[in-house]
Protein backbone atom coordinates (compact mmCIF):
# COMPACT_ATOMS: atom_id res chain seq x y z
CA UNK A 1 0.00 0.00 0.00
CA UNK A 2 1.28 3.45 -0.90
CA UNK A 3 0.47 5.53 2.16
CA UNK A 4 -1.02 8.98 1.80
CA UNK A 5 1.57 10.27 4.26
CA UNK A 6 4.80 9.13 5.89
CA UNK A 7 6.34 11.38 8.56
CA UNK A 8 9.58 13.02 7.42
CA UNK A 9 12.83 11.51 8.69
CA UNK A 10 16.26 12.76 7.63
CA UNK A 11 18.55 10.64 9.81
CA UNK A 12 19.68 12.86 12.69
CA UNK A 13 16.47 12.78 14.71
CA UNK A 14 17.45 9.94 17.07
CA UNK A 15 20.91 11.43 17.65
CA UNK A 16 19.37 14.70 18.76
CA UNK A 17 16.78 12.97 20.94
CA UNK A 18 19.60 11.05 22.63
CA UNK A 19 21.50 14.31 23.12
CA UNK A 20 18.46 15.83 24.84
CA UNK A 21 18.27 12.79 27.14
CA UNK A 22 22.00 12.99 27.91
CA UNK A 23 21.62 16.69 28.79
CA UNK A 24 19.04 15.67 31.44
CA UNK A 25 16.65 18.25 30.00
CA UNK A 26 13.69 16.67 28.27
CA UNK A 27 10.92 19.02 29.41
CA UNK A 28 10.17 22.23 27.56
CA UNK A 29 12.43 25.16 26.68
CA UNK A 30 15.60 23.09 26.52
CA UNK A 31 18.42 23.35 23.99
CA UNK A 32 16.41 22.11 21.01
CA UNK A 33 13.35 24.22 21.76
CA UNK A 34 15.62 27.25 21.69
CA UNK A 35 17.38 26.16 18.49
CA UNK A 36 14.06 25.70 16.67
CA UNK A 37 12.69 29.03 17.89
CA UNK A 38 15.81 30.99 16.94
CA UNK A 39 15.91 29.33 13.51
CA UNK A 40 12.36 30.45 12.79
CA UNK A 41 12.99 33.97 14.08
CA UNK A 42 15.92 34.38 11.73
CA UNK A 43 14.49 32.50 8.76
CA UNK A 44 11.08 34.18 8.81
CA UNK A 45 12.20 37.60 10.13
CA UNK A 46 9.84 37.59 13.09
CA UNK A 47 10.47 38.96 16.59
CA UNK A 48 8.81 36.27 18.69
CA UNK A 49 8.42 32.51 18.20
CA UNK A 50 7.14 30.16 20.90
CA UNK A 51 6.98 26.43 20.24
CA UNK A 52 3.71 24.84 21.35
CA UNK A 53 2.32 21.35 21.79
CA UNK A 54 0.21 21.74 18.63
CA UNK A 55 -1.11 24.29 16.16
CA UNK A 56 -4.41 23.90 18.02
CA UNK A 57 -2.71 25.25 21.14
CA UNK A 58 -1.00 27.99 19.15
CA UNK A 59 -4.46 29.08 17.99
CA UNK A 60 -5.78 28.90 21.57
CA UNK A 61 -2.91 31.12 22.69
CA UNK A 62 -3.71 33.54 19.87
CA UNK A 63 -7.32 33.70 21.06
CA UNK A 64 -6.10 34.51 24.57
CA UNK A 65 -3.74 37.21 23.27
CA UNK A 66 -6.56 38.69 21.19
CA UNK A 67 -8.54 38.94 24.45
CA UNK A 68 -11.53 37.15 22.97
CA UNK A 69 -14.59 37.56 25.18
CA UNK A 70 -18.00 35.92 25.22
CA UNK A 71 -20.08 37.28 22.33
CA UNK A 72 -17.17 38.43 20.19
CA UNK A 73 -17.36 37.39 16.53
CA UNK A 74 -14.53 35.84 14.53
CA UNK A 75 -14.60 35.59 10.73
CA UNK A 76 -13.04 32.58 9.01
CA UNK A 77 -13.66 30.12 6.16
CA UNK A 78 -15.79 27.07 6.82
CA UNK A 79 -13.35 24.98 4.80
CA UNK A 80 -10.75 24.44 7.51
CA UNK A 81 -9.82 22.11 10.35
CA UNK A 82 -11.97 22.19 13.47
CA UNK A 83 -9.17 23.71 15.59
CA UNK A 84 -9.38 26.99 13.68
CA UNK A 85 -12.86 27.53 15.11
CA UNK A 86 -12.50 25.61 18.37
CA UNK A 87 -9.75 27.89 19.68
CA UNK A 88 -12.08 30.89 19.61
CA UNK A 89 -15.23 29.02 20.62
CA UNK A 90 -13.46 28.01 23.84
CA UNK A 91 -13.15 31.72 24.69
CA UNK A 92 -16.88 32.29 24.04
CA UNK A 93 -16.72 33.66 20.51
CA UNK A 94 -19.31 33.19 17.79
CA UNK A 95 -17.86 31.99 14.49
CA UNK A 96 -18.91 33.72 11.27
CA UNK A 97 -18.12 31.57 8.25
CA UNK A 98 -17.75 33.07 4.79
CA UNK A 99 -17.33 31.46 1.40
CA UNK A 100 -14.05 30.43 -0.21
CA UNK A 101 -12.47 31.14 -3.58
CA UNK A 102 -12.77 28.13 -5.91
CA UNK A 103 -9.29 28.68 -7.36
CA UNK A 104 -7.19 28.49 -4.17
CA UNK A 105 -9.74 27.10 -1.66
CA UNK A 106 -8.84 30.05 0.56
CA UNK A 107 -11.22 32.51 2.20
CA UNK A 108 -12.78 34.86 -0.36
CA UNK A 109 -11.38 38.22 0.66
CA UNK A 110 -14.23 40.00 -1.14
CA UNK A 111 -16.80 38.39 1.20
CA UNK A 112 -15.17 39.44 4.49
CA UNK A 113 -16.22 43.07 4.84
CA UNK A 114 -19.93 42.36 4.45
CA UNK A 115 -19.71 39.89 7.37
CA UNK A 116 -18.25 42.45 9.79
CA UNK A 117 -20.49 43.69 12.62
CA UNK A 118 -19.87 45.78 15.72
CA UNK A 119 -19.07 42.49 17.50
CA UNK A 120 -16.35 41.38 15.09
CA UNK A 121 -12.91 41.20 16.68
CA UNK A 122 -10.71 38.92 14.56
CA UNK A 123 -10.27 37.70 10.98
CA UNK A 124 -8.68 34.28 10.57
CA UNK A 125 -7.31 33.59 7.07
CA UNK A 126 -6.36 29.93 6.53
CA UNK A 127 -3.56 29.38 4.01
CA UNK A 128 -4.76 26.20 2.34
CA UNK A 129 -2.13 23.82 0.91
CA UNK A 130 0.60 26.34 1.67
CA UNK A 131 -0.82 28.87 -0.79
CA UNK A 132 -1.39 32.30 0.72
CA UNK A 133 -4.70 34.07 1.08
CA UNK A 134 -4.92 37.56 -0.47
CA UNK A 135 -3.25 39.14 2.54
CA UNK A 136 -2.92 42.73 1.35
CA UNK A 137 -6.69 43.01 1.01
CA UNK A 138 -7.33 41.22 4.30
CA UNK A 139 -4.87 43.40 6.22
CA UNK A 140 -6.41 46.54 4.70
CA UNK A 141 -9.89 45.45 5.81
CA UNK A 142 -8.59 44.68 9.30
CA UNK A 143 -6.91 48.08 9.58
CA UNK A 144 -10.01 49.90 8.35
CA UNK A 145 -12.24 48.19 10.93
CA UNK A 146 -9.66 47.98 13.77
CA UNK A 147 -9.61 44.18 13.76
CA UNK A 148 -6.89 41.69 14.62
CA UNK A 149 -5.66 39.09 12.12
CA UNK A 150 -4.65 35.57 13.18
CA UNK A 151 -3.09 33.59 10.35
CA UNK A 152 -3.80 29.87 10.46
CA UNK A 153 -0.57 28.92 8.70
CA UNK A 154 -0.64 25.30 9.83
CA UNK A 155 0.15 24.24 6.28
CA UNK A 156 2.23 27.31 5.44
CA UNK A 157 5.69 26.83 6.96
CA UNK A 158 8.33 28.07 4.44
CA UNK A 159 5.63 29.47 2.12
CA UNK A 160 5.49 33.17 1.23
CA UNK A 161 3.23 35.99 0.06
CA UNK A 162 5.01 38.76 -1.83
CA UNK A 163 8.25 37.77 -0.12
CA UNK A 164 6.78 37.66 3.41
CA UNK A 165 6.67 34.36 5.27
CA UNK A 166 3.16 33.11 5.97
CA UNK A 167 2.44 33.47 9.66
CA UNK A 168 4.35 36.77 9.90
CA UNK A 169 1.92 39.08 8.10
CA UNK A 170 -0.99 39.27 10.55
CA UNK A 171 -0.92 40.09 14.25
CA UNK A 172 -0.35 36.41 15.06
CA UNK A 173 0.66 33.37 13.05
CA UNK A 174 0.15 29.73 13.95
CA UNK A 175 2.21 26.81 12.59
CA UNK A 176 1.75 23.06 12.77
CA UNK A 177 4.51 20.47 13.09
CA UNK A 178 2.16 17.49 13.12
CA UNK A 179 3.42 14.32 11.48
CA UNK A 180 1.44 15.14 8.32
CA UNK A 181 3.21 18.48 7.83
CA UNK A 182 6.33 19.32 5.83
CA UNK A 183 8.42 19.50 9.00
CA UNK A 184 7.40 17.41 11.97
CA UNK A 185 7.86 16.87 15.68
CA UNK A 186 5.07 14.28 15.89
CA UNK A 187 2.66 16.64 17.60
CA UNK A 188 3.62 20.29 17.82
CA UNK A 189 3.24 23.83 16.61
CA UNK A 190 4.35 27.41 17.12
CA UNK A 191 2.89 30.87 17.61
CA UNK A 192 4.60 33.83 15.95
CA UNK A 193 4.14 37.57 16.45
CA UNK A 194 6.05 40.80 15.91
CA UNK A 195 4.71 43.02 18.70
CA UNK A 196 6.74 42.59 21.90
CA UNK A 197 3.81 43.84 23.99
CA UNK A 198 2.35 40.33 23.74
CA UNK A 199 5.52 38.50 24.79
CA UNK A 200 5.01 38.38 28.54
CA UNK A 201 1.34 37.38 28.34
CA UNK A 202 2.21 34.72 25.74
CA UNK A 203 4.88 33.23 28.00
CA UNK A 204 2.52 33.25 30.98
CA UNK A 205 -0.35 31.58 29.11
CA UNK A 206 2.07 28.95 27.75
CA UNK A 207 3.47 28.18 31.23
CA UNK A 208 0.18 27.33 32.96
CA UNK A 209 -0.47 30.95 33.91
CA UNK A 210 2.82 31.37 35.78
CA UNK A 211 5.81 33.66 35.29
CA UNK A 212 8.13 30.64 35.18
CA UNK A 213 9.90 31.90 32.05
CA UNK A 214 10.99 35.04 33.91
CA UNK A 215 12.25 32.87 36.78
CA UNK A 216 14.45 30.81 34.48
CA UNK A 217 15.89 34.01 33.00
CA UNK A 218 16.71 35.24 36.50
CA UNK A 219 14.28 38.17 36.29
CA UNK A 220 12.37 37.10 39.42
CA UNK A 221 13.61 35.12 42.45
CA UNK A 222 10.63 32.76 42.40
CA UNK A 223 7.73 32.10 40.10
CA UNK A 224 4.05 32.15 40.90
CA UNK A 225 0.58 31.97 39.39
CA UNK A 226 -0.18 35.36 37.83
CA UNK A 227 -2.90 34.78 35.18
CA UNK A 228 -4.87 32.09 33.37
CA UNK A 229 -3.06 29.73 31.02
CA UNK A 230 -2.44 26.11 30.22
CA UNK A 231 0.35 23.65 29.47
CA UNK A 232 1.20 24.66 25.92
CA UNK A 233 4.94 23.98 26.21
CA UNK A 234 6.23 20.94 24.24
CA UNK A 235 8.84 18.45 25.38
CA UNK A 236 12.41 19.09 24.25
CA UNK A 237 12.38 15.52 22.88
CA UNK A 238 9.82 16.64 20.31
CA UNK A 239 11.86 19.75 19.55
CA UNK A 240 14.96 17.59 19.06
CA UNK A 241 13.14 15.65 16.34
CA UNK A 242 12.01 18.91 14.74
CA UNK A 243 15.50 20.42 14.82
CA UNK A 244 16.76 17.68 12.48
CA UNK A 245 13.99 18.64 10.07
CA UNK A 246 14.66 22.38 10.23
CA UNK A 247 18.37 21.84 9.60
CA UNK A 248 17.34 20.03 6.41
CA UNK A 249 14.45 22.37 5.59
CA UNK A 250 15.69 23.34 2.13
CA UNK A 251 16.35 19.73 1.15
CA UNK A 252 12.89 18.68 2.31
CA UNK A 253 11.26 21.65 0.58
CA UNK A 254 13.05 21.02 -2.72
CA UNK A 255 12.08 17.34 -2.68
CA UNK A 256 8.43 18.14 -2.05
CA UNK A 257 8.38 20.80 -4.78
CA UNK A 258 9.91 18.30 -7.20
CA UNK A 259 7.16 15.80 -6.36
CA UNK A 260 4.49 18.48 -6.74
CA UNK A 261 5.73 19.41 -10.22
CA UNK A 262 5.96 15.77 -11.31
CA UNK A 263 2.30 15.33 -10.40
CA UNK A 264 1.36 18.58 -12.13
CA UNK A 265 3.22 17.73 -15.33
CA UNK A 266 2.08 14.10 -15.32
CA UNK A 267 -1.60 14.99 -14.95
CA UNK A 268 -1.68 18.12 -17.12
CA UNK A 269 -3.10 16.34 -20.18
CA UNK A 270 -6.04 15.02 -18.15
CA UNK A 271 -6.66 18.59 -16.99
CA UNK A 272 -6.42 19.93 -20.55
CA UNK A 273 -8.96 17.31 -21.62
CA UNK A 274 -11.35 18.52 -18.90
CA UNK A 275 -11.37 15.39 -16.73
CA UNK A 276 -9.80 17.04 -13.68
CA UNK A 277 -8.62 20.40 -12.38
CA UNK A 278 -5.13 21.02 -11.02
CA UNK A 279 -4.06 23.35 -8.18
CA UNK A 280 -3.76 27.07 -8.83
CA UNK A 281 -0.96 29.16 -7.32
CA UNK A 282 -1.27 32.96 -7.76
CA UNK A 283 1.86 34.69 -9.06
CA UNK A 284 2.41 36.59 -5.80
CA UNK A 285 2.52 33.35 -3.81
CA UNK A 286 5.48 31.03 -3.23
CA UNK A 287 4.00 27.74 -2.05
CA UNK A 288 5.71 24.97 -0.11
CA UNK A 289 4.22 21.89 -1.82
CA UNK A 290 2.38 20.99 1.34
CA UNK A 291 -0.05 18.93 -0.68
CA UNK A 292 -1.01 18.05 -4.20
CA UNK A 293 -4.70 17.76 -4.92
CA UNK A 294 -6.88 17.35 -7.95
CA UNK A 295 -10.53 18.23 -8.40
CA UNK A 296 -12.83 15.69 -9.98
CA UNK A 297 -16.12 16.37 -11.73
CA UNK A 298 -18.21 15.85 -8.59
CA UNK A 299 -18.57 13.82 -5.41
CA UNK A 300 -19.61 10.65 -7.27
CA UNK A 301 -16.57 10.85 -9.53
CA UNK A 302 -14.26 11.43 -6.55
CA UNK A 303 -15.66 8.46 -4.62
CA UNK A 304 -15.20 6.16 -7.60
CA UNK A 305 -11.63 7.37 -8.15
CA UNK A 306 -10.76 6.81 -4.48
CA UNK A 307 -11.99 3.22 -4.77
CA UNK A 308 -10.07 2.69 -8.00
CA UNK A 309 -6.84 3.94 -6.40
CA UNK A 310 -7.47 1.81 -3.31
CA UNK A 311 -7.68 -1.31 -5.48
CA UNK A 312 -4.30 -0.29 -6.91
CA UNK A 313 -2.84 -0.07 -3.41
CA UNK A 314 -2.83 3.76 -3.33
CA UNK A 315 -4.25 5.76 -0.46
CA UNK A 316 -5.75 9.04 -1.67
CA UNK A 317 -8.02 11.01 0.63
CA UNK A 318 -10.52 13.86 0.65
CA UNK A 319 -10.16 16.69 3.14
CA UNK A 320 -12.35 18.89 5.35
CA UNK A 321 -16.08 18.56 5.62
CA UNK A 322 -17.16 22.23 5.85
CA UNK A 323 -17.54 23.26 9.48
CA UNK A 324 -20.81 25.13 9.00
CA UNK A 325 -22.53 21.86 8.07
CA UNK A 326 -21.46 20.16 11.33
CA UNK A 327 -23.53 20.08 14.56
CA UNK A 328 -20.94 22.18 16.41
CA UNK A 329 -20.62 24.60 13.50
CA UNK A 330 -24.35 25.24 13.61
CA UNK A 331 -24.28 25.55 17.39
CA UNK A 332 -21.33 27.94 17.67
CA UNK A 333 -21.54 29.89 14.42
CA UNK A 334 -23.33 30.64 11.19
CA UNK A 335 -22.55 31.02 7.50
CA UNK A 336 -22.75 34.60 6.26
CA UNK A 337 -23.93 34.98 2.69
CA UNK A 338 -24.28 32.19 0.14
CA UNK A 339 -22.36 28.92 0.21
CA UNK A 340 -21.57 29.08 -3.49
CA UNK A 341 -18.25 27.23 -3.46
CA UNK A 342 -17.39 25.88 -0.01
CA UNK A 343 -19.45 22.68 -0.14
CA UNK A 344 -19.33 22.15 -3.89
CA UNK A 345 -15.58 22.51 -4.21
CA UNK A 346 -14.80 20.52 -1.06
CA UNK A 347 -16.73 17.55 -2.47
CA UNK A 348 -14.55 17.52 -5.59
CA UNK A 349 -11.12 17.75 -3.95
CA UNK A 350 -8.88 14.69 -3.68
CA UNK A 351 -5.41 14.72 -2.09
CA UNK A 352 -2.69 12.51 -3.54
CA UNK A 353 0.22 10.90 -1.64
CA UNK A 354 2.98 13.47 -1.06
CA UNK A 355 5.72 13.14 1.52
CA UNK A 356 9.47 13.51 1.88
CA UNK A 357 11.27 10.56 0.26
CA UNK A 358 8.37 9.42 -1.91
CA UNK A 359 10.04 7.81 -4.93
CA UNK A 360 9.68 8.61 -8.62
CA UNK A 361 8.26 5.12 -9.17
CA UNK A 362 5.60 5.71 -6.52
CA UNK A 363 4.66 9.05 -8.07
CA UNK A 364 4.44 7.45 -11.51
CA UNK A 365 2.22 4.67 -10.15
CA UNK A 366 -0.27 7.25 -8.87
CA UNK A 367 -0.28 9.17 -12.16
CA UNK A 368 -0.74 5.99 -14.20
CA UNK A 369 -3.56 4.75 -11.95
CA UNK A 370 -5.43 8.04 -12.37
CA UNK A 371 -4.93 7.94 -16.13
CA UNK A 372 -6.21 4.37 -16.20
CA UNK A 373 -9.36 5.39 -14.32
CA UNK A 374 -10.18 8.11 -16.87
CA UNK A 375 -9.41 5.84 -19.81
Amino acid sequence: MLDFNRPPYVGKELDYIKEAVDLHKICGDGKFTQLCSEWMKKRFEINNVLLTTSCTHALEMAAILCDIQKGDEVIMPSYTFVSTADAFVLRGAKIVFVDIRPDTMNIDETKIEAAITDKTKVIVPVHYAGVSCEMDTIMAIAKKHHLLVVEDAAQGVTAYYKGKALGTIGDFGCYSFHETKNYSMGEGGAILFHDDQYKEKAEISREKGTNRSKFFRGQVDKYTWVDYGSSYLPSDLNAAYLWAQLEAADMINNHRLSTWHKYYDGLSKLAEAGYIELPYVPSECTHNAHMFYIKTKDLTDRSALIQHLKKKGIQAVFHYVPLHSSPAGQKFGYFHGVDEYTTKESERLLRLPLFYNITDDEISSVIEAIKEYYR
